[in-house]
């Protein structure tokens, strides 16, 4: 029961930090933009440990994710096509990464 409260009190944690313009804490994963003219978007941050309450390492690894720098090309297009963080990020399961909640993810 204990475990269930915290788990909860973390997921609504984690929903209101990332609103607050948050940037990355130990443990988060940075995506860093590297095509031109992308120099003053704030970098994507993947909070690992929030999703790592809610989820086993396999449910993203390596279905989803592969774990190896530069192996993904995750793009805003392939999220909103279902990949990459889209697989979950798509309004039902979580909450949508459309250009309208930028902020969510592209904290500075």
């Amino acid at each position: 029961m204990m475990r269930a409260a915290l788990r909860f009190a973390i997921v609504v944690l984690a929903a209101i930090v990332p609103l607050r313009y948050s940037s990355a804490e130990v443990g988060d994963i940075a995506f860093v933009r590297k095509a031109a003219g992308t120099e003053d978007v704030p970098p994507a941050i993947f909070p690992h440990f929030v999703h790592r309450m809610q989820f086993k390492c396999h449910v993203c690894h390596d279905a989803i994710i592969v774990m190896k720098a530069g192996a993904n090309p995750i793009t805003m297009d392939a999220i909103q096509d279902g990949k990459y963080c889209g697989v979950c990020h798509n309004g039902k399961t979580a909450f949508q990464a459309t250009f309208e909640a930028c902020p969510r993810c592209h904290r500075p």
